[in-house]
């Protein structure tokens, strides 16, 4: 939802050209400590010293890590900055915890004599409570080269202490507010954490994409046990907890304070601990700061700097009919893994790795939901690796397309605002549809919170149609989208819910809601037509339809596929008419478009072809002309970069595609963690889509799905850059963790310490999911450190040809990365492929569905699509018997329920 983004955006900025002036108690205006460290130039806040700047040496940009230009904003109680330290602690015997925070009530540190290694020193008590359980002194230093944070914590009492939580806050530079477009990508950074204990990191990523980021290491013992949330006042000049500013997060040494409180009805990320004192007893908690060559070198940093590297094959999130791969790089060897929950998985090791510095293990899947599986090394470290499984990935969305079109079904033709009949939001925690949200769009079918589930529903039968689903699509198609949610004119409402009782005086709007807030729309509001990106999501509906219609024929009844197709034109053509605002925004999963594009001319159909070719080339004219053309209306976005690129790819604008591909690998990482691993910065659309709404980071919104897309497109051209796939894969793979056993999706996942669960609404999962519908395959490599690898398949033989059995959701693509070959199938389902390197010839192995999914349509024959994506000179690989061809793919008779083909160059 973006309409009420810029009312948040203006209330902040509103606050701030009132000129709020803070209390100031940093001490800002008593100067500053500067230094120089091999990798940066480090200045602290004289009287806390506390990090002030952190700009990177030994190259051009000089990037400041510390948002120093608003620290005058940033200088009362309660702001937390990169230095300060949190704690909870008793005394041995006793319960009640009690607490210290250095921002809390902040007054001058007492410096302490400095030399040597060491930068700077101060002891914390003033800044502390008084009669502080603990005395801490921090340290900023040098050691081999590296800039490291230092807490000496000490017991000062006569009894044990207890520590039940210790947390060191980071403050970074994710402060938009008030900032152009270019001043946000060129100042500002993401960070997100790997939770994966001694093993444990926060990588720091400056927005463009090509600068070097910053990692956050640990120091000696000091594990990433836990990620808090930092509570700072909300009404602050600079909006935190807003869409442009989403807010800080600390470093947890220890959590068992909070995991018995606060997080008491959770399941933690890992296991809580506390750490015991005895009287006069001194432990030192460390950061370390590194400085990485690029986003790409992140692993490659981590090992040089003797830190345990983990990476995972095809990623964290593991279908249960799959087998995963983990590979560990560390100096000291592997003493022992363990699970949990027990037996969630099992392991054994393998041969896969080239070298002596990384050791493999085989996964197996057992237990449905997260696990987390510990390895212990010889020398004590101890890493944690955190899984999802999710059922067998083909049932997983065969489940999904039967929830939608069941219990997310509403069929009322008494319905005043014509829902009927559709598949409409859906609440899982009563487990019942939503007919009335203050936030209009959500019942009312359009938005992405209120479109997703219908939107879901159609993508489901373009990757895996059932007979069941595809005719209750139908009726949603032609009774419901066509007249109601799309006028006959082609425009699309924003909403057909709406709040106005007079207009309805037959239906009760529940009391228990407040209508009194702006998102509750009045019927013109609703029924408004200039909201591009809702055009998409209507458009993606037609296309889905013309695609079953015209490979499975039998199953559609209303319209034929020549229909479907001109609706999806008719909507495109509407759209960018101009008279709807943001078509010149890069819009949510309108790499259908391109797809659409694709199929017009495939069939031939020269008029619309060029009609949609002629109207997206002018939209890419204009980003063209920008340095940053990938936002929204917001000063950041990470939803315009899809659009973006597939454009600049298609018109062979390389420098914008590429500008928009770094943009995303800026706020999409891999990490050995389910959660982050290809998870794309979102943080503000529970606000707008969810049950529990907050700004907070999202774990697999449907920027995950979206911004896989460049990213495994990129990988296809470009199939030495394996890290595209990791990242990539990564996030074609989120939209399966959001389905649940009973086939309901979730929005996202809520990663607060308090919550980490999913939320209750489906809201905007439909866009999640056209990513993972449109991009999911198996990806055939030959890994340069572990060998013959499929991502989305099982490697069943590598000698003398590669054997992969194809075992992804979709069973629609494989690509086979040494060749550049891309294969796709408009119907029927891949089963295995074999490739030959010496003779350089594929065969694949095709059936009319995907084995043992009930309700999975059979296809009347395979229609198999050939494409060299990459670069390489070595064509387009060709069937060696002769096949007729339709619409561009060649047409494979099943014979006894399989088809075969042998391709070569």
């Amino acid at each position: 939802m973006r309409l009420g983004f810029l009312a948040g955006l203006f209330s902040v900025l509103s606050l701030l050209h009132q000129g709020l002036a803070q209390t100031g108690t940093l001490g800002l205006q008593d100067g500053f400590l500067s230094f120089d460290t091999p990798s940066f130039g480090v200045q602290l806040v004289k009287d806390s010293q506390t990090l002030y700047s952190l700009k990177t040496k030994g190259n051009s940009s000089g990037f400041d890590f510390i948002p120093g230009d608003v620290m005058t904003q940033r200088q009362s109680n309660g702001n937390y900055h990169l230095g300060d330290i949190t704690f909870r602690a008793r005394v041995v015997g006793s319960s009640a915890w009690t607490s210290g925070d250095s921002a809390a009530q902040r007054r001058n540190v007492s410096p302490l004599a400095a030399s040597g290694a060491t930068l700077a020193a101060a002891n914390l008590a003033p800044t502390l409570p008084t009669g502080s359980l603990l005395n801490i002194t921090r340290r900023w230093v040098v050691t081999d080269s590296q800039l490291q944070l230092l807490f000496d914590v000490t017991n000062s009492q006569k009894q044990a202490v207890e520590i039940g939580s210790l947390g060191a806050p980071l403050e970074f530079n994710n402060i938009f507010t008030g900032r152009s477009a270019t001043q946000t990508n060129e100042l500002c950074s993401l960070f997100d954490p790997y939770i994966g204990q001694d093993a444990g990191f926060v990588q720091v990523t400056p927005l463009l994409g090509t600068l070097p980021p910053l990692l956050v290491v640990p120091v000696g013992k000091s594990p990433i046990e836990g990620w808090r949330f930092l509570p700072e006042s909300t009404s602050q000049p600079l909006g935190y907890q807003s869409q442009t500013f989403e807010g800080l997060y600390e470093w947890q040494f220890h959590t068992l304070a909070y995991a018995q409180n606060e997080w008491k009805n959770v399941l933690p990320w890992n296991a809580p601990t506390s750490a015991t004192l005895q009287p006069g007893e001194t432990r030192t908690y460390g950061l370390g700061f590194v400085l990485g060559p690029s986003i790409r070198g992140i692993d490659s940093a981590l090992q040089f700097a003797k830190r345990p590297v983990a990476v995972g094959i095809p990623g964290y999130i593991i279908p249960s009919d799959q087998k995963g791969k983990l590979f560990l790089s560390y100096p000291s060897a592997v003493k022992s893994l363990s699970v949990s929950p027990s037996n969630a998985l099992s392991w054994t090791s393998n041969a896969d790795a080239r070298s002596s510095s990384w050791v493999g293990y085989t996964i197996t899947p057992h237990t449905w939901g997260r696990s987390r599986l510990t390895v212990t090394f010889a020398d004590g470290t101890v890493q944690t690796v955190h899984y999802y499984v999710t059922k067998a990935a083909a049932q997983a969305i065969a489940d999904l397309g039967n929830f939608l079109t069941t219990e997310s079904w509403f069929d009322d033709p008494s319905d005043p605002f014509h829902r009927s009949p559709s598949v409409i939001s859906y609440d899982r925690e009563v487990n019942a549809i939503v007919k009335n949200d203050p936030r209009a769009w959500i019942p009312g079918l359009s938005d992405e919170a209120g479109a997703g589930s219908w939107l879901a529903a159609a993508m489901k039968q373009f990757a895996q149609p059932s007979a069941q689903e595809v005719a209750k699509m139908e009726q949603f198609v032609n009774q419901t989208l066509w007249g109601s949610i799309q006028n006959f004119n082609g425009t699309v409402k924003k909403s057909v819910y709406f709040y106005q009782p007079d207009l309805v005086p037959d239906y009760t709007y529940p009391s228990t809601i407040d209508w009194g807030v702006w998102w509750s729309w009045n019927q013109a509001a609703s029924y408004a037509t200039d909201r591009a990106y809702d055009y998409v999501h209507v458009a993606a509906a037609y296309w889905s339809m013309y695609r079953v219609a015209r490979n499975y024929p039998n199953l559609v009844k209303a319209h034929d596929w020549q229909w479907y197709i001109n609706q999806a034109v008719l909507t495109v053509a509407t759209m960018t008419n101009g008279r709807v605002g943001y078509a010149n925004d890069g819009l949510m999963d309108e790499t259908v478009i391109r797809f659409l594009l694709d199929d017009l001319k495939r069939e031939g159909l020269t008029a619309n072809a060029t009609l949609v070719e002629s109207r997206m080339q002018a939209r890419e004219k204009v980003w063209a002309g920008e340095r940053f053309p990938f936002g929204s209306e917001m000063a950041w976005d990470s939803t315009g970069q899809e659009g973006v690129f597939a454009w600049a790819a298609y018109f062979n604008d390389t420098t914008t595609a590429i500008n928009a591909l770094n943009s995303i690998l800026a706020y999409q990482p891999t990490v050995p963690h389910w959660g982050y691993n290809g998870n794309a910065r979102r943080y503000w659309d529970n606000v707008y889509g969810g049950k529990l709404q907050r700004i907070e980071r999202q774990i697999h919104h449907y920027g995950s799905g979206l911004n896989a897309i460049p990213l495994i497109s990129q990988f296809r051209a470009t199939p030495s850059d394996i890290y595209l796939l990791r990242v990539g894969f990564g996030g074609l793979s989120g939209p399966l963790s959001n389905i649940d056993q009973g086939g309901f999706a979730a929005a996202s996942f809520h990663s607060f310490a308090d919550t980490l669960k999913w939320d209750g609404y489906s809201g905007d999962y439909g866009p999640n999911f056209v990513g993972h519908a449109l991009e999911m395959g198996t990806y055939v490599v030959d890994h340069p450190d572990f060998g013959w690898q499929a991502f989305g398949g099982t490697v069943l033989a590598t000698s003398p040809t590669v054997r992969v059995q194809t075992l992804d959701s979709v069973r629609r693509r494989v690509f086979v990365a040494p060749l550049g070959a891309f294969l796709t199938l408009d119907a029927g389902a891949f089963s295995e492929v074999e490739f030959d390197p010496a003779k350089r010839t594929v065969t694949v192995t095709i059936t009319p569905s995907v084995g043992g999914v009930v309700g999975a349509a059979a296809a009347p024959a395979a229609r198999l699509v050939v494409q060299n994506t990459a670069n390489n000179g070595l064509g387009v690989l060709k069937p060696t018997t002769t096949l007729t061809q339709d619409a561009g793919a060649f047409v494979i008779p099943f014979k006894g329920g399989v088809a075969s083909v042998v391709l070569g160059l």
